[in-house]
Order: C-alpha cells, then sequence, then structure tokens
C-alpha cells in the first residue's frame, strides 16, 4: 500500500497594505486611464543611491507567480521576488506642498537615499 500525503499551500501573506488616501489616489488614476483591467503593479529592482529602487505601474498583465491583493476595488500585483524585499510595507499617498505623491513605509529597509525612491 502506498501512502500519500497532501501539503496544503496556504495562501501568501499580503506584502504592502494601502492607506485610505493611496486606494483612493490609485483608483482616481486608473479611472482617468480608462482601460478596464488595470492593476497597480509595485515592484523593486536593482539600482538607485542605496541599492533598490521602488517601481510603481499600471499594468494589465498578472503572471501565475504573482501576488494580487485588491484593496476597496484597487488590484495591486507584486512579484515574489519584490514581495520578499517589502513584506510589512505600507504604500501612503500626501497631497500637499511638502511631500506630495505616494511613499511607501518599508520595515525591511535598513537605509533609505533622500529621495525616499531608493532603500537598502
Amino acid at each position: 500500500m502506498t501512502m500519500t500525503s497532501t501539503v496544503k499551500i496556504g495562501r501568501k501573506p499580503t506584502p504592502i497594505t494601502l492607506t485610505d488616501a493611496a486606494i483612493a489616489k490609485v483608483a482616481e488614476l486608473i479611472e482617468k486611464e480608462g482601460e478596464e483591467g488595470l492593476a497597480l503593479r509595485v515592484a523593486v529592482r536593482p539600482g538607485g543611491c542605496s541599492g533598490y529602487s521602488y517601481e510603481m505601474f499600471f499594468d494589465t498583465e498578472v503572471n501565475d507567480d504573482d501576488i494580487s491583493r485588491e484593496f476597496s476595488g484597487v488590484k495591486v500585483v507584486i512579484d515574489n521576488a519584490s514581495a520578499e524585499l517589502i513584506k510589512g510595507a505600507s504604500l501612503d499617498y500626501k497631497d500637499g506642498l511638502q511631500g506630495a505623491g505616494f511613499h511607501i513605509s518599508n520595515p525591511n529597509a535598513q537605509r533609505t537615499c533622500g529621495c525616499g525612491s531608493s532603500f537598502s
């Protein structure tokens, strides 16, 4: 008799969360694009003055190994390698005279540059 075991693979944790302000701004930008099925892709790439840099752009393609989450109707997609580097991070949006724009707070970043878009 052959015995087999099954391993349940649970859902991966959400690598990044979005604040209400970020959700609202991303939803507004997606609406302006006017294209169906757009998702916000968050990625980490080698480069920048501190070693890694953040990338955010709208994407219609989702790969099989991407992590995909929805926040109040806003779909966010992250590749596995990037997810490891930003797990526990949050994306916020501020609209004001100083520091307007998106900002990622990443608990894994040991060092960040002055522009806020690069980390190590």
